[in-house]
Formats: structure tokens, C-alpha cells, sequence
């Protein structure tokens, strides 16, 4: 099932003039941008800051053949077993993606 969102932040398209200074804006590079405005958070903000926790990933719909014995593994341990299916994948991409074993020979 696909659903089609329709964000529409302003109904009028933009003006050459406008997209001329957006263009302007984004070539500027950080060195050049005035962050004096901006209070510089201390570290005890960052001991307790978590990831964004509205945060879905979109899912996606797929067909895969498992063994059953993995299968009756999963179901075994109750209601879920699709979600704690994902969650030993994302577990082991996140463990290969920033673990020592991704460092290649």
C-alpha cells in the first residue's frame, strides 16, 4: 500500500530573485556563516540527548524464505516476531556498518 503525501509550504513558485539568493546561500561555505547568535550547548546536553524519537523508517514490504526452525524460533517467543525479526537485522547492519569487522584487508 503506497500513500501519497502532498506538502505544499507555499503555493506560489519561487521568483528568479528568490531563487537567485537561495542559490547564494548554499554555495556560502561554513567558514562564512555567523554562528554568533547561536549559544553553544554545554556537554551535559549532550550526555543526555537521544536520537530523534518520532523518528519511523519507512518499511517496506518483501518476500524471504527462512528456515523453519528460524521461523518457530521467532514465533516461540510471542507476538512480533516480524518486528524482532528487523530489529537482529538492523542490529547486525549497524554492528557491521560501524564495527571493527567493516574495515576491509
Amino acid at each position: 500500500m503506497k500513500k501519497r503525501v502532498k506538502r505544499i509550504a507555499n503555493r506560489k513558485p519561487l521568483t528568479a530573485r528568490q531563487r537567485k539568493k537561495i542559490a547564494l546561500i548554499a554555495a556560502m561555505p561554513d567558514s562564512k556563516i555567523d554562528f554568533s547568535d547561536i549559544p553553544r550547548l554545554p556537554e551535559s546536553f549532550w550526555k543526555n540527548a537521544v536520537r530523534n524519537p518520532f523518528y519511523r523508517p519507512v518499511k517496506r514490504q518483501v518476500t524471504v524464505r527462512l528456515d523453519s526452525d528460524v521461523i518457530a524460533w521467532l514465533r516461540r517467543q510471542g507476538k512480533g516476531y516480524q518486528t524482532r525479526l528487523n530489529h537482529l537485522l538492523r542490529t547486525a547492519m549497524t554492528h557491521d556498518v560501524h564495527g571493527p569487522s567493516n574495515a576491509k584487508p
